[in-house]
């Protein structure tokens, strides 16, 4: 009840963001809805449909993460002296915000089972009668029937069963997001300080994060040359795309992992890059503030420049007309909703890291203000850390595009 109350009375950014949890959930709810209509269309393909289950692994992970920073960025679940007059202090905080976005994403994929099953062409069979006759003859009734496997029976505990999976998944990474977002001295921690005395080491995920990266594109080359070699087993993409090799597959989530964890790293170094030599006062706060703001909004940028490079990546592979000594693949629309999710979700979490980094930096920024510092230079600050990120992060995301498909195209 506390948690449907805190929604009711929560700002419409908050809710937007919630509302935009629950649609990606929905989506990965019909993702995987589709594995299952496609395993028991083709029993015969045990593999294959194994192969499409997991990578639902992918949006998943995205709209997770979307949750994540959805939790992290929300006021209604930080530490507050009213919310420990009701009995629910910093230990059960994880818990409202477990709840709230289990909630979130249950209704997603709920409304998820009656579009699949429209889809399908099967609703109107399940609801029997005059109504469900009626909703046989509705537009886009059975439309998509081939690709989700309609004529065969849905088993029901599996498709509940998948239909639990994303408000698990997102119920648990938002517990734990808010456990650690939690302070548990007390339920206010002073704010920021403009400029620390002593500059923020750098984390320790960047070398981490280069090697992950570099395993993956060895880990890609020597795949695609077995590939090529042999017909090896092949995981199908989720709609009629080209097979690739179970490696090839490990090595993009290497890479897509290795930039993740380098995330933080790089946003320190482009701060590091905007104090470099003597800077002035603009660089310096500039630079100073990406430093110690690197932990909060490195995860969400890496993220997105994973998608960026991804992205880049497949413009190439679809330009060269080559993929493999095979033709561009057709994307279908189950990979292409697959897709819609991801670059949603990275968009969306970088956003929701923006406004937590914004809210976080609202103190500092308001005593620079009383110490005399004008508007103009906090707004010329903000846009050289975004020219630097840009300016960091773009190459990046292209050459680790251009090393990712180069082994792709013959």
């Amino acid at each position: 009840m506390l948690a449907l109350r805190l929604v009711r009375t929560s700002r419409p950014s908050a809710l937007a963001r919630r509302t935009l949890v629950a649609c990606t959930a929905g989506a990965v709810g019909f993702l995987l809805l589709s594995a299952l209509g496609h395993a028991v269309a083709h029993p015969e393909r045990p593999g294959a449909a194994a192969a499409r289950l997991l990578w639902c692994a992918v949006p998943l992970a995205a709209c997770v993460h979307l949750a994540v920073t959805a939790v992290r960025s929300d006021p209604g679940v930080r530490p507050r002296a009213g919310l420990d007059a009701v009995g629910v202090g910093p230990a059960r905080l994880p818990l409202l915000a477990a709840l709230a976005t289990g909630l979130y994403c249950a209704l997603g994929c709920a409304l998820a089972l009656p579009v699949f099953l429209h889809l399908r062409g099967g609703l109107g069979g399940v609801l029997g009668g005059a109504f469900g006759g009626a909703l046989d003859g509705a537009p886009l009734a059975g439309a998509a029937g081939e690709l989700l496997g309609a004529g065969y029976p849905l088993p029901r505990a599996a498709a509940l069963t998948l239909l639990a999976v994303p408000p698990l998944a997102a119920a648990g990474a938002s517990a734990v997001a808010a456990r650690v977002r939690a302070v548990p001295g007390g339920h206010r921690p002073g704010p920021p300080a403009a400029l620390p005395h002593r500059p923020p080491p750098m984390p320790a995920g960047l070398p981490w994060g280069v090697a992950v990266t570099a395993t993956g594109l060895a880990l890609e080359a020597y795949a695609v040359e077995r590939f090529t070699a042999s017909a090896g087993p092949r995981m199908p993409l989720p709609g009629p795309l080209d097979a690739l090799g179970p490696g090839i597959v490990a090595g993009w989530l290497l890479i897509a992992a290795g930039l993740v964890l380098a995330g933080p790293g790089l946003v320190h170094l482009c701060g590091l890059l905007l104090a470099v030599g003597r800077p002035g006062v603009l660089r310096l706060l500039s630079g100073r503030v990406l430093r110690e703001e690197a932990p909060r909004v490195g995860h969400p940028v890496g993220v997105l420049c994973a998608v960026t490079a991804g992205a880049l990546a497949a413009v190439r592979l679809r330009g060269s007309g080559a993929v493999l000594g095979g033709g561009a693949p057709a994307v279908g629309p189950l990979a292409a909703l697959g897709t819609a999710v991801v670059v949603v979700c990275a968009v969306a979490g970088a956003l929701s890291a923006a406004s937590e980094f914004r809210a976080a930096r609202a103190p500092a920024n308001d005593g620079l203000r009383r110490l005399g510092v004008p508007r103009r230079l906090l707004r010329a600050a903000a846009a050289l850390r975004v020219a630097a990120l840009l300016g960091v992060l773009v190459p990046t995301a292209w050459l680790v595009a251009e090393l990712a498909s180069a082994p792709l195209v013959r």
